[in-house]
């Protein structure tokens, strides 16, 4: 079930114009911003970077059957089985499971808007938008609020009563040693728990609410009749982290585990599911800091893009006068946009290499230098030895 309206709006050549200085400085300011951040993440990367060097050149690997002393204050790699001494359970629907971790997904059907606009260019520099906006039932696992609707009479929706939460154990022993919360909240591996029609009996006996319940594929359904949902229905599903062996790099405090601060400037707490060695959790580590640092930056050149197009977009309004001008100029804009913001980001990455990375800056740049002195000089000596052409003669 779905509707739609739409909404024509007008804005004149002068309000766009407005609009388009308001964009300068918002423009100016992520400018500003994206140069703050690139420069940051370098720090970044070079600080976790020399904190995993450091850890890997001091972690020590020790047995989990016993816990030494001496080990108090280093930072330690171990592996072994995380057991537990309760079990799990979702006290709103009394679901009980042995795990590390039970997951509750809510998801309700109710009221979505969306909206699709179109923006034509008027002679004069005026700009008229039309906008659709459609409304229809889906699953949603968040509270969508219908008041903010474009248009909200009829597509009410009803306050959502129930939400995904996770139950996890408090404590955990690891053979000898025992894991807390920051640890335990690290451990992945959560999978879906499907529930049985044979549950259904202690379910309904738990659940406080009105609507009727049934499983339906694994799942918890509230509702009358889950081929055609009504508004207000929900979908609960589950999802459980089973005890097994884990992998921890840490701080050894006593018995437990804590973030083991380097002197680089990180703090380190990495665990991993499975039996990993410590040189494989730290070679994973790396390539995560990698792959990060390279989306950030990724990221900051294409918000430094949109900056700077916002900073050139007036001259686009400006030539709006004539729509077919407007748009060429836009176009050229945006292509100088891009080159403005390779140009700044590059430098800006650059200077900060300079600045956390000194030497090894210095060593690029001088390897450079020689590599284009020994082209530029190669290139002349070929040009020396190259035999002299000699006019030829007509006898």
């Amino acid at each position: 079930m779905s509707d739609s309206f739409r909404e024509v709006t007008s804005v004149s050549w002068f309000g766009r114009i407005k609009r388009a200085v308001g964009g300068v400085i918002f423009g100016l300011l992520l400018i500003v911003l994206m140069v703050i951040g690139l420069f940051w993440n370098e720090g970044r990367a070079v600080q976790t970077a020399r904190s995993l060097a450091e850890g890997a050149g001091t972690v020590v690997s020790i047995n989990a059957d016993s816990v030494d002393a001496g080990n108090d204050g280093k930072l330690v790699h171990v592996s072994g089985p995380v057991t537990a001494d309760s079990g799990l359970s979702d006290p709103d629907f009394g679901i009980a499971a042995q795990g590390l971790r039970l997951s509750r997904s809510v998801e309700m059907y109710q009221w979505k808007e969306e909206s699709k606009s179109e923006t034509t260019k008027k002679l004069g520099g005026g700009e008229e938008t039309e906008t659709t906006y459609s409304y229809s039932k889906v699953w949603d696992d968040s509270q969508i609020d219908s008041s903010d609707f474009k248009k909200p009479d009829g597509h009410q929706n009803p306050p959502m009563a129930i939400h995904s939460r996770a139950f996890q154990i408090p404590e955990g022993k690891l053979v000898a040693f025992d894991l807390d919360t920051p640890v335990l909240d690290r451990i992945d591996g959560d999978k879906n728990y499907s529930l049985s029609a044979n549950q259904s009996a202690a379910i309904k006996a738990t659940y406080a609410g009105t609507k009727p319940l049934s499983i339906v594929d694994g799942k918890i359904y509230l509702g009358n009749d889950n081929t055609t949902p009504a508004l207000g229905d929900y979908r609960i599903g589950y999802e459980l982290a089973p005890l097994g062996v884990v992998s921890i790099v840490a701080r050894q405090a006593g018995s437990r585990f804590e973030p083991y601060q380097t002197q680089a400037g990180d703090a380190l707490l990495m665990v991993d599911t499975g039996n990993v060695p410590a040189d494989k959790m730290f070679a994973e580590a790396v390539s995560a800091n990698t792959l990060i640092t390279w989306l950030l930056r990724a990221a900051g050149l294409l918000l430094l893009t949109i900056g700077f197009a916002l900073f050139l977009s007036p001259i686009g309004v400006i030539l709006d006068v004539i729509p077919f001008l407007g748009s060429m100029a836009r176009m050229g804009t945006g292509i100088i946009a891009f080159f403005l913001a390779i140009l700044v980001g590059a430098t800006t990455i650059a200077i900060a290499w300079f600045w956390y990375r000194p030497v090894l800056a210095m060593a690029i740049l001088a390897a450079g230098v020689i590599a284009a002195a020994a082209v530029y000089y190669l290139g002349r000596s070929r040009k020396a030895a190259a035999p002299m052409a000699t006019p030829s003669t007509v006898a």
